[in-house]
C-alpha cells in the first residue's frame, strides 16, 4: 500500500470546506466523487422515541446504504477515525 505525505496544515482544514451544508443544523453532506455523497444527519425514531445519528451513502437523492449510530458514540467514532488515519498515513 502506497503512503502519501500530508502537510500538517491540510489536516487542520475546517469541515465546512468539504460540506455542502452547515453542520449546525444536524445535517452534513460530503462529496465523495462519482455522484456519491456521504451524509451525516440527526434523526428521531418515533417508534423508540430516541435520537440517533444516521450515516448514509447517497446518489441521486436515494440512500443506498445506512448506518444508525447512538449519539453517545459519535465523538468516540470521530476520534477513532482520526487515530486510524494518523496511524495509517492517510
Amino acid at each position: 500500500m502506497a503512503k502519501r505525505k500530508v502537510a500538517e496544515e491540510s489536516i487542520e482544514e475546517p469541515v465546512e470546506e468539504n460540506t455542502g451544508e452547515d453542520s449546525g443544523n444536524g445535517y452534513v453532506e460530503i462529496k465523495m466523487g462519482g455522484g456519491w455523497y456521504m451524509t451525516i444527519s440527526l434523526a428521531h425514531s418515533d417508534r423508540f422515541e430516541k435520537e440517533y445519528v444516521e450515516l448514509a451513502k447517497e446518489r441521486g437523492g436515494v440512500k443506498r446504504s445506512r448506518f444508525n449510530l447512538n449519539p453517545s458514540h459519535v465523538r468516540m467514532l470521530g476520534e477513532t477515525l482520526i487515530r486510524f488515519a494518523d496511524d495509517n498515513g492517510l
